[in-house]
């Protein structure tokens, strides 16, 4: 008989481990026993070698669904205090809680077991909308402090009945310490007014099913619903919310009717049926006939963002209503989503015609997560409910935090080897939203018992998020924008070297005091020199001119910088204002012409804004890079010949001049060229200048692995141009794929930057 301990780290708590060692190990014949101790999960297995090997392997290969197993150790146990006879479930030892050890699980979508049982009529817990076991159901959201206890969550109001309570203790059973469970009998209740349980949620039905709006309290956040194909419907949700343009999320019943509407490849399927269940951006079907969707869903795109059902709830409801449902967030626009029942009465009261609610209180806000695929490849857009706040490694020790930039704001705090991304805020622009951060910052510094002692933030003086950094008594250390970029994408793949950094976003502040935003950096991650850029022009109005892409083109055609290339011929300038109002055109020449109020940017973001402009597509925004997803849109699959482009040596760097390919534009488009083609054109064009100044910049000495970054790299069709011809160069091309791309990325990068210098002063 040969005894060992065993030893498993990562997130195996509140996840279903413990029962699912004991399974694998009576299934074995083994004894011994199983506990949680100090945050990761411990024991002893009894019996022949080879079955133990094939215990450990299985621990290994086969963990429950939410599991994620990092490290699985046997030693050799010279000794025992007492035999043990079968295989026990202990309970964790008083004071084995650290919770700087302890990974604290996302929450889940509803797994198949329990999707059975709310449909078996003769189940106890048929259509119970809070159905849940310990491979599904709330984790993140209910947690109030750890351990991870029922009576430290928002289910401590809710006894157990006996038959629930015998579930909870039986280690043979999928409910065994699953801490939301509940039935009808002792479990939270649906609420429409007045109206209970299943008189709730019919009155709920009637509403969609009539053309209304419904807000739905949901496992992160209230929910705002109404019919995806009655036009009238979405019309009026956008107004009520105050969302004129952004494209809206679309939950359907199953994978048959996601199938339906959109291309699905193994990939996005993969996604859209694992537990983290986010909204997966793919490409529409072309329909026949009624369109299932409405236009106003995604007006003039050709991808549209469909999810699975979450909860047993969310299956109810499409169960009734059959047709798909918009499911957005919960707020008023560019507001954090509502939490708390009154403020979701207060703010919402004038946007939904009903509301359906319960009362399990939600203690985290978590909006929904939004994925996209680039081949192969995740893009991660947003890191939400479902995938925060689960651990993401990073090569830190002494604990940091990075509190984020401005827009699609995210937090990080990093201590021992790992790093948890806070869920996404939004936009980090007024006290409510500024609020919502320090709240879900203090509460996650809570559960992770991750106490920084160094605060990493960006340049810019004016963020909210810098501003509260330095209002804190702790060290600072300040991270340049466009470097927490690329230093996000080389930590998250463990980068430990130099590397080449392309970082394409609207803007960041630059360390020379200049707005950033088209930048090649060779970097370490503590460390980078500027290798070359794009050309910069003015943006008359500054914030104006990011509202205004019209204003952004003209100030590239009267001012963007000379670089010994013609400005565009006057007489294109002249065609291109003609169809804008001549007041603003003016007001913008005498802008440009006085240098007033025109600050200057070498920005990848502001050019696809141009060339938006340019072809008609948008001239006003109605939400952050409106302009660059209608380019996008516009392009499709289409092949197109590249336009002119020039890359020339400036100050010791080398910078892309768009001037030669805007004037090639704006004469093919005047010799007739479609709009679509040329936006596919640019695309191709910036894709083979970016492969150019990477090119020149290894030439020069620079590593050959490229770090990608920014938000212009969600745009699939340059992410795949870029990666292509950098690869065709023999270079090693990495993109974030669990970290956000874009600015909801830039927390892990500056706690990444920060952990980096700290580690160069021991």
């Amino acid at each position: 008989m040969t005894v060992r301990r065993f030893h498993v780290e990562g997130t195996v708590q509140g996840v279903g481990f413990r029962p699912f060692v004991y399974r694998t190990a009576v299934g074995l014949g083994l004894d011994g026993w199983v506990a949680n101790i100090n945050g990761h999960v411990e024991g002893e297995v009894a019996g022949p070698p080879l079955d133990i090997a094939e215990f450990a392997t299985r621990l290994r290969t086969a963990p429950p669904a939410l599991a994620r197993v990092r490290r699985v150790q046997l030693a050799a146990v010279p000794t025992r205090s007492a035999p043990c006879h079968g295989f026990q479930v202990r309970p964790s030892p008083p004071g084995a809680t650290d919770p700087t050890q302890l990974e604290i699980p996302p929450d889940a979508a509803i797994c198949e077991a329990c999707l059975r049982e709310l449909r078996d009529p003769r189940n106890r817990r048929h259509r119970y909308p809070f159905i849940n076991c310990t491979d599904c159901g709330p984790r993140a959201t209910i947690i109030e402090d750890l351990p991870y206890d029922r009576i430290r969550t928002a289910m401590r109001r809710f006894p157990l009945c006996a038959e629930c309570a015998a579930e909870y203790a039986d280690a043979a059973d999928r409910r065994f310490h699953a801490e939301p469970v509940a039935c009808p009998a002792c479990g939270p209740r649906l609420a429409w007014g007045e109206l209970r349980g299943e008189e709730a949620l019919r009155a709920a039905v009637k509403t969609l099913a009539e053309g209304g709006i419904v807000a739905l309290k949901g496992l992160g956040g209230y929910q705002l619903l109404c019919d995806a194909g009655e036009s009238a419907a979405v019309a009026r949700l956008r107004k009520r919310k105050h969302r004129p343009a952004k494209p809206l999320a679309v939950m359907v019943p199953d994978l048959a009717t996601a199938r339906r509407l959109a291309r699905i490849g193994a990939t996005e399927q993969e996604a859209l049926t694992s537990p983290e269940r986010p909204v997966v951006l793919l490409a529409r079907r072309r329909w026949r006939g009624a369109p299932p969707l409405a236009s106003e869903v995604h007006p003039g795109l050709s991808r549209v963002g469909l999810f699975l059902p979450t909860t047993g709830l969310h299956h109810l409801l499409l169960d009734e209503v059959a047709r798909p449902l918009v499911v957005t967030s919960g707020n008023l626009s560019d507001e954090p989503i509502a939490i708390d029942d009154t403020e979701a009465h207060r703010t919402l009261a004038r946007v939904a015609d009903g509301f359906l609610t319960h009362d399990r209180p939600i203690r985290s806000r978590y909006d929904d997560s939004v994925v996209q695929f680039a081949g192969r490849a995740r893009i991660t857009i947003r890191r939400a409910r479902g995938l925060a706040p689960a651990a993401v490694p990073l090569a830190v020790r002494e604990p940091v935090a990075g509190v984020g930039a401005q827009s699609k704001h995210t937090f990080t705090l990093a201590a021992d080897g790992r790093a948890h991304l806070g869920p996404h805020t939004g936009d980090l622009a007024d006290m409510t939203t500024h609020e919502a951060f320090v709240a879900s910052y203090e509460h996650l510094k809570r559960l992770t018992g991750i106490e920084p002692t160094v605060l990493a933030h960006d340049l810019h003086p004016g963020y909210l998020s810098t501003r509260w950094a330095e209002e804190q008594s702790l060290r600072r250390i300040p991270v340049q924008h466009h470097h927490a970029h690329v230093a996000a994408c080389a930590a998250e793949h463990g980068v430990r070297g130099p590397f080449l950094g392309v970082a394409y976003d609207g803007l960041g502040l630059g360390d020379d005091g200049t707005l950033w935003g088209g930048e090649i950096l060779v970097a370490t991650l503590s460390g980078y020199h500027r290798a070359g850029r794009f050309a910069t022009a003015p943006l008359p109005g500054g914030d104006a001119a990011v509202r205004h892409p019209s204003r952004t083109a003209l100030g590239w055609l009267l001012g963007g910088e000379t670089l010994g290339s013609p400005r565009p011929y006057p007489w294109l300038t002249r065609r291109f204002t003609e169809r804008l109002d001549p007041t603003e055109a003016a007001a913008v020449r005498a802008m440009v012409a006085r240098d007033v109020n025109c600050p200057r940017a070498s920005s990848a973001g502001r050019l696809f804004d141009t060339v938006a402009a340019l072809l008609g597509l948008c001239d006003r925004v109605g939400y952050e890079g409106e302009a660059a997803v209608l380019l996008e849109a516009a392009a499709g699959d289409l092949h197109a010949v590249p336009l002119d482009h020039r890359i020339v040596r400036a100050r010791g760097l080398w910078v892309y001049d768009p001037a030669p390919t805007l004037v090639d534009l704006l004469q093919r488009q005047l010799g007739g060229e479609p709009a679509r083609l040329l936006a596919a054109a640019f695309h191709l064009t910036l894709a083979i200048a970016t492969a150019d100044l990477v090119a020149r910049a290894v030439a020069d000495g620079a590593p050959r692995t490229v770090c990608l970054g920014g938000g212009c790299f969600v745009n699939r069709r340059l992410l795949t141009e870029v990666r292509r011809r950098l690869h065709a160069q023999g270079l090693r091309v990495l993109v974030g794929g669990q970290v956000p791309v874009g600015d909801g990325g830039i927390s892990y990068g500056q706690a990444a930057v920060a952990a980096a210098r700290l580690a160069g002063e021991r």
